[in-house]
């Protein structure tokens, strides 16, 4: 009966996984059909906003008893948020969601190989970097050739997914609860914003506009990350982390049903490499055997969502 109940938990912890993953990559995919309208940072903007209220509501953050320390983390995190989001939203604009994803994965990947200095985890990142060349291969052989500046654009998302996943550290050791997200998603709307104001915020005042960014905030950020914490009670960081890497796949899948995105074989070859290098990665950093906890572990997890 135990037995049971731990499979029923595993297998429950598992749809909730692939759920979140379907939920956050169909939730870019819709993103995508409304930058003609706003662009990519307006939206990132609204975004941004809306998930903060929806998390504030819920959560009701304490910023009063904060003391200075605590603001300067929460502020950190918010900017690496906006330049994250901000950075992957400008990506998906120009080139197919599911290799923007793929691109983005080098963050946590290569992070992970430099604190950890083991040849192991470094291998891994060899392994995602030979998928990667594989994509300039085929933007090379191929008249569809993938966007130089959304190429720019992904790299830097995944720079800044390295540095969110640093700065949420610090704000999970500084600050109790997620009263700190909701902060610093606040923080990360103000600081897009300027830039959405610039490409043309004014079309938000449809509502039909708004309702669509709404249901992304909820898609992107809302759901994914009340499914993963569920998730993360039931299944070990390990399994999680391993599932997570999923994500490229999602990406690719909903890019081809809501945005017509092909994939030529190279391109999944590629896709294909990174999720086996987080893979690698995750699985590798659970076999280290030590008598001490390592700070670097949970890093060599990519166990946070991409674009929150």
């Amino acid at each position: 009966m135990a037995s049971f109940s731990r499979m029923q938990g595993t297998g429950s912890a598992v749809a909730m996984i692939v759920g979140s993953c379907v939920s956050l990559q169909f939730g870019a995919a819709l993103a995508v059909q409304i930058f003609p309208l706003a662009g990519s940072w307006a939206v990132t903007a609204a975004r941004l906003a809306i998930a903060a209220v929806l998390l504030a509501v819920f959560v009701r953050p304490r910023v009063r008893q904060w003391s200075r320390a605590q603001w300067k983390v929460v502020c950190a995190l918010g900017a690496s948020l906006a330049a994250m989001n901000g950075s992957f939203y400008a990506a998906i604009e120009r080139i197919p969601l599911g290799v923007a994803v793929s691109i983005e994965f080098l963050g946590p990947l290569v992070l992970a190989a430099v604190l950890s200095r083991r040849r192991v985890d470094l291998c891994w990142a060899g392994v995602a970097l030979v998928g990667m060349a594989m994509l300039g291969i085929e933007s090379a052989v191929h008249s569809t050739s993938l966007d130089p500046i959304g190429v720019l654009f992904a790299l830097l998302a995944a720079g800044f997914w390295s540095l969110y996943i640093l700065t949420n550290a610090r704000v999970a050791q500084e600050v109790p609860g997620t009263g700190g997200l909701a902060v610093a998603l606040a923080v990360g709307a103000v600081c897009v914003m300027p830039v959405g104001l610039m490409q043309g915020i004014e079309a938000f005042a449809d509502p039909k506009v708004l309702a669509i960014v709404a249901l992304v905030a909820l898609l992107s950020s809302a759901i994914p990350y009340s499914l993963e914490l569920a998730a993360l009670r039931r299944i070990p960081r390990n399994v999680f982390g391993v599932l997570l890497s999923l994500e490229p796949i999602f990406a690719t899948l909903a890019g081809w049903l809501l945005l017509h995105q092909s994939a030529g074989v190279l391109r999944l070859s590629a896709i294909a490499l990174v999720i086996v290098a987080t893979v690698g990665t995750v699985v590798t950093a659970e076999k280290k055997q030590s008598s001490t906890i390592d700070p670097t572990d949970e890093l060599q997890r990519p166990s946070q969502p991409s674009p929150v």
